[in-house]
Order: structure tokens, then sequence, then C-alpha cells
């Protein structure tokens, strides 16, 4: 008898990973003049695949183009951003802005007031009503290299998507979506800088897509938003994975808020749908270890090339799952209970 690994008598023998269910998206080919400008220098390599040493990541992308390997693909994405009427009206080409001066007389408030007030005004309407606040105290290799800071808290704020617009992917109406939240990320942590700024603390505010000083990824899974999803992205038990982050770092004095576990590690080893949806095959099955890190890592040398040329995809995040408008709380209570269950069967240890 032939084992399911060696495969049919006569047949070559597939890798096992091979044998699940095909893929429901042909593979993506990447056009000629793309190739050419991603140019020798590897994405992957860059952001530390295959390292166990942990360090701070490298800018790879959304800087000035000539500071980074992959300028040139990064210019050729731009110009068909602005070549695109309706897409030129939503990106800010002027991202210039006069942050409020330190008011040199400090208020007075514990850590858990100043967390519940900057809570508060970010929600509000003033504050432009994001969704989630955070908080993180900042950690060195979350910084790029040469981008550090001395503030020691991370505010993160998360914005949602609109999941009808994002699930138009790879459409410009997208792209449109996505760059309307960036912008309101933006302004919101723009002006809660310059609202604690006013109240006697240093404080920056940061937003995408441009990359700030701080990979902001993992200071918000850290500060509590949720869980690395396969496709690289936060999958927030509310949100699901259709939100944008945008970040503050200030002196302010302010306490963590805790992590949030909820089974998204187990239930996306179980789960292929952005596999099986990415074009260019960028999503793997399995994690990578990554600048020290066992983490899910989406191929970048694979990922970027599709997503320069399709007002950058966003496939993944829209087709996921947890982002299906009222899902995420379903899922995150469903997957609580099943780690639960998990625990509760496991045999007690043993001591001598």
């Amino acid at each position: 008898m032939t084992s399911e690994r060696e495969g049919r008598p006569g047949q070559p023998a597939k890798p096992q990973r091979l044998r699940r269910m095909e893929r429901r998206t042909p593979v993506w080919e990447t056009p000629g003049e793309i190739v050419e400008l991603m140019g020798e220098v590897s994405g992957n390599e860059l952001n530390g695949w295959g390292s166990s040493e942990v360090r701070q990541p490298t800018l790879v992308m959304w800087a000035h183009p000539a500071t980074i390997a992959h300028g040139p693909v990064q210019v050729r994405m731009t110009e068909e951003f602005l070549a695109h009427p309706q897409l030129r009206t939503v990106l800010r080409t002027d991202d210039r802005h006069e942050p409020a001066p330190v008011d040199p007389r400090r208020i007075d408030r514990t850590p858990a007031e100043w967390l519940t007030e900057i809570t508060e005004f970010a929600t509000s309407e003033q504050g432009h009503s994001v969704e989630l606040v955070a908080v993180v105290a900042a950690r060195r290799e979350w910084f790029f290299e040469g981008r550090e800071s001395d503030l020691p808290w991370a505010i993160l704020l998360a914005v949602a998507m609109d999941h009808g617009e994002l699930a138009t992917a790879p459409e410009y109406t997208s792209a449109m979506e996505v760059h309307r939240q960036y912008n309101r990320g933006t302004a919101a942590a723009r002006m809660l800088a310059d609202w604690i700024r006013s109240r006697g603390f240093e404080a920056v505010g940061h937003g995408g897509p441009g990359a700030g000083p701080m990979q902001m990824v993992p200071a918000a899974i850290a500060a509590g938003l949720g869980e690395l999803g396969k496709h690289g992205s936060i999958i927030n038990s509310e949100l699901g994975s259709s939100f944008r982050l945008a970040l503050v770092l200030t002196e302010a004095p302010l306490v963590a808020t805790p992590p949030d576990t909820f089974g998204v590690d187990e239930f996306c080893s179980g789960c292929r749908v952005c596999t099986d949806a990415c074009p260019p095959d960028a999503i793997a099955p399995d994690k990578r270890l990554v600048r020290g890190t066992e983490k899910w890592a989406v191929d970048f040398d694979r990922c970027l090339p599709y997503f320069a040329v399709s007002y950058g995809c966003g496939i993944c995040i829209a087709v996921c799952p947890w982002s299906t408008p009222g899902a995420a709380p379903r899922l995150a209570d469903n997957m609580r209970r099943k780690l639960a269950r998990d625990r509760a069967d496991e045999p007690p240890a043993q001591t001598n």
C-alpha cells in the first residue's frame, strides 16, 4: 500500500503541504517592468527573514524613495495613484503640520486618569471619533533604524474602514477608503498630540501610509488591539482586520492597556481564505523566523509588485472571515470558549 505522502504508484511524490486544497486564485505573474524596478535587493532579507537576531527593523518602504531600496516601485505606484482623478482627491500631497506649543503649565493627573481623558478625547467628535485607543510603553526594537524617540509612551489609535468599500479590492474604490481612513487616523493623532501638548506634555502624532518612526503593528498588538493574523495584519476582536492605525508618542504619564489573546493563532493555522485569495501567492501557510521572532510574515518580494499595480491591493484583509461586519465579536467569543475548554482538558502539571 502506498502512503498519502508517497503519492500513487507511477506518480512523483508531492510534499505533504501541497496536498491540501488547491488554490482558488491562479498565481499572478509579475510583469517584466516591475521585475526590473524591483532590482536585485530582497525586501525579505532587509526585513530579517530567517534571522535569529533581535534587532530594529530596516526601513523598507513608504519613505522618501531616494532612501529606500525599492524606491522606483514606490514612485511608480505614487504616479499611478496621482493619475487617477478620484484617488488624487484623497491623497495628502501637502503633509505639513505645525504642532501646537507645549504649555509650560502641566496639568496634574494620575496615569489612569490620563488614560481615561485621552480615550474620551480621541473617541469624541473633536478627536475624529476613533474607534479604539490603546497604550503601551515604547520599545526600542519597534523603532526603525535611525528613527528612535525619547518619548516613553505610545498611544495607538484604530480607525475602522467601511467593509463594503474595502471589499471592492483591488479596485480603486478600496484604495480610496483606505486613504480616507489613513487621513482620519493622521488627523486624529495630530489632534490628540496637540491636545496633550496643550496640557503641558510633549507629544507627536503620526499616521499612514508613510512610514513614521515606529512599526505600529507590534506596538498595537502589545497594547491589546489584537493579534497578528496570517495575512500580516492585526485581527481585532471587535473590528476584525478592517481598520487602520495611527500613533501618538508622548511623555505624558500613562498606564499600559493589557494584551488581548483570543485564539487568532489557532484560527489562522486552520484557515486558508487569505492564502488562497492572494493573487501573487505571498501568504504562506506557516510562520517564519523574522528578526528573532517566529511569526506570520507576508512575502514582501511577492506582495509588493502586485500591491504596486493594483491600487494597494487589500484583498487579504477584505476576505478575512474576521472582517465581515459583525463577525469578529462572535468569532472571538467562540475562540475564547475553545481556548478555555482546551485549557480545562490539559492534564495537571506533575510535581516531584
